[in-house]
């Protein structure tokens, strides 16, 4: 596995991958990885013959700069990972590099990123897609893989895709989780034990407001019930709960038939945020 610093070296691996005939997959990572993280290399490597890994801590995408600081960083355990995954190069550059001048380009995703994420979370979608248009113009990929965890950015990065005509396809792979349901993250690595041990009550709060959902439901009844049950948790503070349609993440006041819905929530455990979704067919 090669090990990358620089835009110019990154270039320069993927211009002759391409002029090899192969093809290149990347997987957009902040680090701290975990089979999660894995999994996507691994459905890459099934895909491209040459697969890269990024590793960066995104300070644009922060908008709490104790949770910049706080964001766990392990770059020999991660480049250790990588290899036996399938992983042919990393790319791990530093802030200078990527940023080697502020930036003021804005994205606006319109009503896609106005709830959930993007509206508790002022400015993370405008960093987010500046991140990954940089590493999508350096790494030219023919796909680019991200997890459902972050359904919302999910969607967004497609948005990204749609509307500046880049050449690739985005491949979303399943959320992985723990044996008891919470879903892997990098954060969870920042959680002491009696966090640890409630935190499998974001999933299972998903479980019942899926159920909720299938039997019909109204969706206010959904997100109260949920939002109540967390609240009982004293370990938690609820931020929010979004029972919305699956494709426009715009909140439901009632359900179309055959259209999925998505569930979606974020709390602080143990000064930790965490986020998760499950999605309900239609």
């Amino acid at each position: 596995m090669q090990i990358l610093t620089t835009a110019a070296g990154l270039q320069a691996y993927t211009e002759q991958a391409r002029q090899a005939g192969h093809r290149v997959g990347l997987v957009p990572t902040m680090g701290a990885l975990h089979a999660g993280h894995l999994q996507l290399v691994q459905a890459a490597r099934a895909d491209c013959n040459e697969v890269i890994a990024s590793i960066f801590v995104n300070p644009t995408q922060f908008n709490n700069a104790e949770d910049f600081r706080l964001y766990p960083r392990v770059p020999e355990a991660d480049a250790a990972l990588l290899a036996p995954a399938g992983c042919t190069a990393l790319f791990a550059p530093s802030v200078a590099e990527m940023y080697p001048q502020p930036t003021v380009l804005h994205f606006d995703f319109g009503a896609l990123e106005r709830v959930m994420e993007g509206a508790h979370r002022p400015g993370h979608f405008n960093g987010v897609a500046t991140v990954v248009s940089k590493l999508f113009h350096m790494a030219r990929p023919h796909r680019a893989y991200f997890g459902q965890k972050d359904w919302q950015q999910v969607a967004v990065v497609k948005q990204l895709v749609a509307d500046l005509s880049f050449d690739l396809e985005i491949v979303a792979c399943p959320t992985i989780r723990e044996a008891d349901g919470l879903a892997m993250s990098s954060r969870n690595r920042r959680l002491d034990a009696p966090a640890r041990a409630a935190a499998p009550l974001l999933y299972q709060v998903l479980q019942a407001a899926a159920a909720q959902v299938r039997q019909g439901v109204p969706p206010a009844q959904v997100q109260a019930t949920a939002e109540a049950t967390l609240t009982r948790e004293p370990l938690f503070t609820s931020e929010y709960m979004a029972v919305a349609d699956a494709q426009t993440l715009q909140p439901l006041t009632n359900y179309a038939p055959g259209r999925a819905v998505v569930l979606c929530l974020a709390a602080h455990l143990g000064g930790v945020r965490l986020i998760d979704n499950m999605v309900v067919a239609g």
